[in-house]
């Protein structure tokens, strides 16, 4: 027996070893009891994290986007009620609510059992997992990912492009792909690639990379486009903001304020104008406590 003792000495050091090595097995958040959710990664796979406090942000306080946010709201009402609908691209200029208006969705249609898992561009190679494990749930899942956008190499381009449209086996009807982005292809494109373009008898035929960069966002059923806001729209924007802390009226100071703040930052969004709102109540609040 003392010549085994050294040997199972060395097995159970190295099984110590082996167990800080190996992943520990991440149990998924309880699908019953929240509404939206992250997928995380962990190893070579994942697990669903509980979002415990979603943004509480309403449609009715995203202004000046009527017509995209009544596109968004119809596609949505659509899968919630389990009518056939489209996967979504938002694409446009930075900060004009293109996630705030799906968060704003989840809190209007999370009653009717609507769910968001958001999924960012190193988890989407896990959506076949992902897929499984809210298959057959009786909720209406949307696969959310912000501000997408790849290189032409990585692996989670194939990955989407399979879930959004390209697999043997359809995804589970009670799944929506929801992407925002800067960039309305995804992808880069760059100026070398339009020399493999072609004109035929007239016609305008891309090349084979640059049709291949176009057929990812073309597997979005909806596209919805954000422009900049001009100056009215901006302070418009900025009042909403500063009523929801209390001020009902947008002041002279507060508006020269305004459009100084949104001239520092190089832009006029409704992030820009948020951003202003909460600092200038700070600055109000901070003066009236001393």
């Amino acid at each position: 027996m003392n010549d085994f003792e050294p040997l199972l000495q060395r097995i159970e050091q190295l099984l110590t070893r082996i167990e800080h090595i190996l992943p520990v097995a991440t149990p998924h958040a309880d699908l019953d009891n929240h509404i939206a959710f992250r997928w995380r990664k962990h190893g070579q796979t994942g697990f669903l994290q509980a979002i415990k406090h979603p943004h509480t942000i309403t449609l009715e306080e995203l202004l000046n986007i009527e017509e995209q946010k009544q596109a968004l709201d119809r596609n949505t009402q659509q899968f919630v009620a389990g009518f056939p609908a489209n996967n979504v691209l938002l694409t446009g200029a930075r900060g004009t609510g293109k996630s705030s208006l799906v968060k704003a969705l989840l809190n209007r249609y999370a009653n009717q059992g609507l769910r968001i898992i958001e999924v960012d561009k190193q988890g989407l190679i896990n959506l076949p997992d992902i897929v499984e494990l809210v298959d057959q749930r009786p909720e209406r899942f949307i696969l959310y990912c912000d501000d997408l956008s790849f290189e032409a190499d990585e692996p989670g381009y194939k990955a989407l492009k399979v879930i959004l449209d390209g697999s043997i086996s359809t995804a589970s009807d009670n799944i929506l792909v929801y992407a925002t982005s800067n960039r309305r292809h995804l992808i880069p494109e760059f100026m070398h690639e339009n020399l493999a373009t072609r004109h035929v008898e007239g016609e305008i035929h891309p090349g084979e990379t640059t049709e291949e960069k176009i057929s990812l966002s073309e597997r979005f059923g909806l596209w919805l486009s954000f422009y900049p806001f001009d100056q009215e729209q901006y302070l418009e924007i900025v009042q909403q903001w500063l009523a929801q802390f209390g001020i009902s009226r947008l002041s002279a100071p507060a508006r020269q304020e305004a459009l100084r703040w949104a001239l520092a930052r190089g832009s006029r969004n409704g992030r820009v104008a948020y951003q202003f709102a909460r600092d200038w109540i700070g600055r109000q609040k901070l003066a009236k406590a001393k």
